[in-house]
């Protein structure tokens, strides 16, 4: 195969930055590849995305060393227009996105562009949106969208790009599970029907690799440390050692003592054998599960309804507790009202029927200032709670408008915590969108709420910074602090959470611990929810795949922990 895009020495430094940000980049993918960059957080794989598609040096400027080729240009010297004939990219951050009023306006503009007839444009739109199942909000505004909905517009618009290079920038990043693996399988199928060069940057290495790939790069401190196949690449056990996270399936295998080296282990089904199996079942008799102390209610949800109009309940009933120094999971598919319902706790909005309570307390007649000084609330995205220019500015502000003492050593801890402190005085506009919900997470905790509510607080981080901050919200946790995770993440909400509740259209249908919550078939694949590998891994050895999720919480919680 011909060589479609080619890097060689290529460097590149961003101008407010005094080293650089990719370096010596030596790198060939082949027409027709499918290729998964992965890389912590900072590592330059974004970047090298941008470099790619246009966005670096015509958003973003910066000096280059070496050559990048596309095809037959450098696309550091055409114009952004041009490059789009080559490269069709989504991005990670949706709100930059989008350019239509309507969500078939916004699909239908490549088609617009290329001045196809009325009548096509119509049934291409239908078929795209058809495809990532959100056909029935054809003529909603982009604004009117969940983050999830956003990347699956995303995901029916560049379908309809020309380009024989399509690149992804996180496109997990806002998807509940299930609408995740469909997007992975679409993006599967547009590679197998067309043939384009298909590039995903990604750091949710176990649902990227559920579909096939050539090769997986992967990218550390601006630099390329492995290029090679998914299976190779696992048995030299690099993705750990680089701020990554391997499917828990192979996880759980390692602590079982099964010899990854010399197993077949990728994917998942290779590993089933006789010996794995015993080596597994007596890893789940070794480690039992530990009960934990109950204690009393923080925050009660007693019979909570809510509606925009009296047409259509988006909350029904809603009813449960949130123990103090309990971690609970809120889950559901994208639109079940998991944020809607952070928004009346909050006070952001009313509810119409029911009560919360605070501490025994009725919060009815408390508004969302006085809220704000026990129940932190961070939203999904960023962008729409940042304000100030640095991050040191950003953090200290909440502090500031609350005459709260010591305000700057107490920003400073909170960017330690999130481990952003090293950047305090950087510009925010210069930030990650991970790094960017850091920084929001970050200004919370630095007001030190009873309550926490974080919309999908692991989204774009990397593992590293994933396990730093969740280790940080469990000793929140063991303070006496309730926190509310609203995930996608069915990792997170197994390995960290004490409970979790899901929401499906509104309505209540789960409140259990996580490992019978994701053991539960019915209802996972009611709410959206996604089986994990750990419980496909129960299942293809014939052991209780709850037996499996408990074991693997356990050992983490004391095996890890206890030996470091």
């Amino acid at each position: 195969m011909e060589s479609i895009i080619k890097f060689e020495n290529f460097s590149f430094k961003y101008m407010n930055q005094s080293h650089p940000t990719l370096k010596n980049i030596n790198l060939e993918i082949k027409k027709g590849e499918k290729v998964l960059i992965a890389g912590p957080s900072g590592s330059g794989k974004s970047t090298l995305g941008n470099c790619l598609n246009g966005i670096v040096p015509f958003s973003k400027d910066g000096g280059f060393k070496g050559t990048l080729k596309i095809k037959d240009i450098e696309p550091y010297e055409r114009s952004i227009f041009e490059i789009s004939n080559y490269v069709g990219t989504v991005l990670q951050d949706q709100d930059g996105q989008f350019v239509g009023l309507t969500v078939g306006e916004d699909v239908a503009f490549i088609d617009e562009n290329n001045c196809v007839s009325r009548e096509k444009i119509h049934e291409d739109v239908d078929v795209a949106l058809d495809l990532v199942k959100m056909k029935d909000i054809r003529n909603k505004s982009p604004q009117e969208l969940s983050g999830g909905q956003k990347q699956s517009v995303s995901l029916a618009g560049i379908m309809r790009s020309p380009a024989e290079i399509l690149l992804f920038d996180e496109p997990l990043a806002n998807l509940d599970p299930e609408s995740g693996r469909r997007a992975m399988k679409l993006i599967s199928d547009i590679h197998e029907k067309t043939g384009k060069t298909i590039i995903i940057i990604e750091h949710r290495i176990e649902d990227v690799l559920e579909e096939d790939f050539h090769r997986v790069v992967i990218i550390n401190e601006g630099e390329i440390v492995a290029n090679d196949s998914p299976e190779n690449l696992f048995k030299k056990d690099i993705f750990r050692k680089n701020g990554l996270r391997e499917p828990l399936y192979i996880e759980a295998l390692k602590y079982a003592g099964v010899d990854i080296k010399n197993s077949n282990i990728y994917p998942l089904e290779k590993s089933v054998n006789e010996e794995n199996k015993n080596k597994v079942k007596e890893w789940c008799l070794k480690y039992k599960e530990h009960s934990k102390e109950i204690k009393k209610d923080i925050l009660s949800i007693e019979n909570i309804s809510f509606s925009y109009d009296k047409k259509k309940e988006l909350l029904k009933n809603i009813d449960f507790s949130l123990k103090e120094g309990e971690i609970l999971a809120l889950l559901g598919n994208n639109g079940a009202g998991k944020s809607t319902l952070s928004k009346v706790i909050t006070g952001i909005e009313k509810e119409k029927k029911g009560d919360i309570k605070l501490f025994g307390e009725s919060l009815k007649k408390v508004g969302i200032r006085k809220r704000g000084e026990t129940i932190g609330y961070v939203m999904q995205n960023p962008n729409h709670m940042i304000t100030q220019e640095t991050l040191l500015e950003e953090v200290k502000f909440g502090l500031k408008i609350r005459e709260i003492d010591n305000i700057d050593e107490k920003a400073k801890e909170a960017l330690r915590i999130c481990g952003l402190y090293e950047y305090r005085n950087w510009p925010v506009t210069s930030l990650s969108y991970g790094q960017k919900k850091r920084l929001t997470i970050a200004a919370i905790l630095a007001l030190n709420p009873k309550i926490l509510i974080l919309d999908e607080p692991t989204a774009g981080q990397d593992f590293r910074h994933y396990r730093e901050f969740m280790n940080f919200i469990k000793s929140v946790a063991n303070r006496g602090v309730g926190i509310i995770l609203i995930t996608h993440d069915m990792h997170l909400a197994l390995e960290y959470c004490d409970r979790a509740i899901v929401l499906c259209q509104g309505e209540l249908i789960g409140n259990e611990k996580p490992s019978i919550i994701l053991s539960d078939e019915a209802l996972m694949k009611k709410a959206n929810l996604k089986e994990t590998s750990l419980s496909k891994l129960g299942k293809c050895l014939g052991i209780s795949p709850e037996d499996v999720m408990n074991t693997f919480i356990e050992f983490e919680s004391f095996e890890v922990k206890n030996n470091g």
